[in-house]
């Protein structure tokens, strides 16, 4: 027939493929973006309307679906002729007889004609009404099946409305209820309490002078509560469980999710509107949990699972027995915290926390390698093992489930496993695989069935990470290949970079800290951590049925499990592994305009070497920090100096310098991380010895920070071992580093190079002045220094109290000519001085160490007058920063580093 033609029927893209998959699926199209609208709109509803009035959620709900619906009324619904086929291949016009449906039997419809005809061809995606066929609207073009603007407003809006109405849903839960009126009354309660999550413990903290015992946290929901006045009730209200356990502590960590106690405690209001708990309620101290029910069948497996590893790991080097279950199945219950610390300065903390990547690695064994994803199916086992498409998917949703189920559904183990379900789903439907719609429909999935989730850093990270590797690691990286790097080494630069870039600015807003050996840190780890998972998931695997065998895969696993905890304690031990950020969305947003200039200059880089090598040259200087360099920028360190005393907050941390490189240090102040950084801005690596004048924990909480990477070769400690747990603390953080203890004794007189010291205090018969009880308090027992250094006399007197300052000032041991050069004031300049000690010292500059804003009033004014009063420059880290002592007996100065 003229102007006629026969058209041959196309099978679908996948129809060519076997029962295992096509060998090289068709790429079709760009990026597909259509649901990345939606579920960052279902995210900030979410996000926005969690905290507020549930009215106010509701009103934003119905606001959104009433104009939806409205949009989508109002776009109308033209009619099709029923001689004009629809759908996105070319319009057509059936040759039969008209009123025939389309997909009859070409028997009865006669033959197609794909002649121009004046009606084109309609889709309900269109955003029109149906127009005269043009190039901006053919089949061909991507117009052609897009939803117009109407469409995609209303998508949006539908899924907002969907988000807002799952917020009001979940925040009527906390409000409702006996629970938030009796939290705000702080009253006692006896509760029955269903376990959501593992129990972990919090990180231990320092409140005045002693270290409080690290309480155990549990995600909770409220089954049943009898309250003061009787009443009981039955609910289903979440609230987080505080346990004090003391020596129960080991049966509260054991404790597995969905187990029942009954706990009596105290509740309180939660710490904000946006907590996803109801209130807070502290178990009475002590106690062990008393168990009304035991966890389900699941969660027994997954115990017994999780413990098998941790057996299977004992006999491994301290720091791989630690990670290879953090790593594996995120259980950080050995995780120390000097070892989190080292993997949060180098942006490391993901391998603690189990994530996608984890899912990535298991589900690429059964589909193969990500980066083959559009040939996936042919790779990997499930083709090796003669599994079908549906099959592979099925095996895959059970590998996920069981994973969520045994890793515990944290933010990035959830959007892992929806954004693999998914992926699954397009696997066992045959069509070609689209990670980014996965990951946006896995994001829009999640916060519509869990809306808190939207309010989790945890989860922001991840889905953040998740996008820059899918959308900007691989132009990275391809641009990295035409500029002559390696394919397999721009490939993994690419996305340790992309995943930096996106993710560092989030990570400033809690930490107030970028690290500049994070993407080197995270390129030396890369290729361990995939052989230490998959290692680790088979000696989990294998653990209840055969533990030598188990422990026989945990030893391979090992080897790089302890690589990477190398790689991050070498990346934190450099001076400059990170440097300081302002805090907060402003700090992030500077950080994000800083990358943003800086990303057009990289890419000018690899074409001009002398810049490329001059960036290097500043980056290396930025990590190392030679302390000459650092003083020609900042003027700190100063030349010279000879004692610093450290910005440590409330608490004393002191440095003598003892030659370069070299020092000894006087107490280690509250905490790990603000001594460590001292310490490494004064260019410390070796420490012949510590002194720790008492065991008051604002002296000995922050030793973990001074050993860091650092070779220690002694500590010197006071001989009354009050508090009895914190003595306990220092001798097995010295005895887990090898490190000697020894007691200072009064009298003891040793030097290293030209830093010579006396300890005069406390003496060996206390003289009967020195306390009321005729027994030494931990104060008074501080072991007091007198040094010698550049012809310098400094005195040290740790938190003596004046009965024992009293004792000192009549002590042979300080006889010398005159007074001292310099005093660090006892206790934090506290008004608890005595006088006459004062008098005979005379010091010409007087150094205090105390935090801001500090609850004791320290220091005190009457002590700041005393001494000024006698001549004495006063100096004092709340204010002026650290502080340090230059020069020598004829030119005495002090330097300030300025408020932190």
């Amino acid at each position: 027939m003229t102007g006629t033609a026969r058209v041959t029927e196309r099978a679908p893209a996948h129809a060519e493929a076997g029962p295992r998959g096509a060998s090289h699926p068709r790429q079709e199209g760009p990026v597909d973006l259509r649901l990345v609208g939606p579920a960052l709109a279902a995210w900030g509803t979410a996000a926005v309307t969690l905290p507020a009035p549930t009215a106010v959620a509701w009103a934003v709900a119905v606001a959104g679906l009433v104009t939806a619906l409205a949009l989508l009324r109002a776009r109308g619904s033209p009619r099709t002729p029923d001689h004009v086929a629809t759908g996105p291949g070319p319009a057509v016009r059936w040759a039969g007889a008209p009123g025939r449906r389309p997909g009859a039997p070409a028997t009865q419809l006669g033959q197609l004609s794909t002649e121009s005809a004046p009606v084109a061809a309609w889709s309900p995606w269109s955003s029109s009404a149906p127009s005269a066929p043009s190039a901006a609207s053919s089949p061909s073009s991507p117009s052609a099946t897009r939803p117009g603007p109407r469409v995609t407003v209303a998508a949006v809006l539908l899924c907002a409305a969907g988000a807002a109405a799952s917020a009001g849903l979940h925040g009527a839960q906390l409000r409702s209820g006996p629970v938030p009126a009796l939290a705000d009354r702080e009253a006692t309660v006896t509760a029955e309490v269903l376990l959501t999550s593992d129990p972990r413990l919090a990180r231990p903290r320092v409140t005045g002078n002693r270290s409080v015992p690290p309480t155990v946290l549990v995600d909770a929901e409220i089954r049943r509560l009898d309250g003061p006045s009787g009443q009981a009730a039955a609910l289903h209200t979440p609230v987080l469980l505080l346990a004090d356990p003391g020596e129960a502590r080991a049966r509260w960590l054991a404790l597995l999710p969905s187990t029942r106690l009954t706990v009596t405690g105290r509740l309180a209001p939660a710490r904000s509107g946006g907590d996803r708990f109801a209130a807070v309620l502290r178990s009475r101290g002590g106690r062990a949990p008393r168990v009304v029910a035991g966890p389900d069948r699941a969660q027994r497996t997954a115990g017994r699972l999780r413990a098998g590893l941790r057996e299977a790991t004992d006999g491994l080097a301290p720091d791989a027995r630690a990670l290879l279950p953090g790593l594996v199945v995120g259980d950080t219950s050995r995780i120390t915290p000097e070892l989190d610390h080292v993997f949060q300065e180098t942006d490391l903390a993901h391998v603690l926390a189990v994530s996608g990547s984890n899912l990535t690695i298991l589900l690429a064994l059964l589909l193969g390698p990500p980066g083959t994803a559009q040939r996936a199916e042919r790779r990997g086992l499930a083709p090796r093992l003669g599994l079908t498409l549906r099959s592979t998917a099925v095996l895959g949703g059970a590998l996920t489930l069981g994973f969520v189920v045994v890793c515990r559904p944290d933010p990035s183990v959830l959007r892992a496993a929806a954004c693999g379900a998914v992926v699954l789903l397009a696997l066992a439907t045959g069509r070609r695989r689209a990670m980014v719609p996965a990951l946006a429909a896995a994001v829009l999935l999640l916060v519509l069935y869990d809306p808190w989730l939207a309010r989790s850093p945890g989860f922001l990270l991840s889905v953040l990470a998740t996008g820059s590797l899918l959308l900007l690691a691989p132009r990275w990286s391809e641009a990295l290949r035409r500029r002559g790097v390696p394919s397999r080494l721009a490939e993994a630069l690419g996305a340790a970079a992309a995943a930096q870039a996106v993710c560092a600015p989030v990570v400033v807003v809690f930490s107030g800290r970028v690290s500049l050996v994070a993407v080197p840190c995270n390129l030396l780890t890369e290729f361990a951590i995939a052989p230490a998972t998959v290692l680790g998931f088979a000696t989990l695997l294998t653990a209840p049925f055969a533990i030598p065998v188990a422990r026989l895969l945990a030893r391979c696993a090992g080897w790089p499990a302890g690589w990477v905890v190398d790689v991050a304690r070498a990346g934190a031990g450099l001076p400059g592994a990170g440097v300081d950020w302002p805090e907060g969305w402003g700090g992030a947003a500077l950080l994000a305009a800083v990358t943003l200039a800086v990303l057009p200059m990289a890419r000018r880089l690899p074409g001009r070497p002398l810049l490329w090598a001059g960036c290097g040259l500043l980056l290396v200087l930025a990590v190392l920090r030679p302390p000459q360099v650092t003083r020609l920028v900042t003027g700190w360190p100063p030349p010279h100096w000879r004692m610093v005393v450290c910005d440590v907050g409330q608490g004393d941390a002191l440095v003598l310098n003892a030659g370069a490189g070299a020092a000894v240090v006087v107490d280690a102040g509250p905490e790990p991380e603000p001594v460590d950084r001292c310490l490494r801005t004064l260019g410390v690596r070796r420490i012949p010895l510590v002194v720790l004048t008492h065991f008051h924990a604002d002296h000995v909480a922050g030793l973990p920070g001074v050993l860091r990477g650092r070779a220690v070769g002694e500590i010197a400690v006071t001989g009354l071992p009050d508090p009895v747990d914190q003595a306990a603390f220092v001798h097995r953080t010295a005895a887990r580093a090898a490190i000697p203890v020894t007691q200072a004794l009064a009298g003891q007189e040793r030097h290293t190079g030209r830093l010579r010291w006396r300890v005069v205090w406390p003496a060996a018969a206390p003289h009967p002045s020195a306390a009321d009880s005729g027994a030494l308090t931990p104060n008074d027992a501080s072991v007091t220094l007198l040094v010698r250094t550049a012809g310098l006399r400094l005195l040290l007197l740790g938190d003596l109290e004046p009965p024992a300052q009293r004792a000192l000032a009549a002590s042979p041991l300080l006889a010398g000519p005159g007074g001292v050069d310099v005093l660090k004031v006892a206790h934090h300049g506290s008004p608890h001085q005595d006088t006459g000690l004062m008098r005979r010292l005379t010091p010409r500059l007087a150094l205090i160490s105390c935090g801001r804003d500090n609850s004791y009033g320290h220091p005190a004014p009457s002590t700041v007058a005393a001494l000024r009063a006698r001549g004495a420059l006063v100096l004092r880290t709340d204010r002026d920063g650290a502080l340090a002592v230059v020069g020598d007996k004829g030119g005495l100065r002090a330097a300030t580093a300025g408020p932190g």
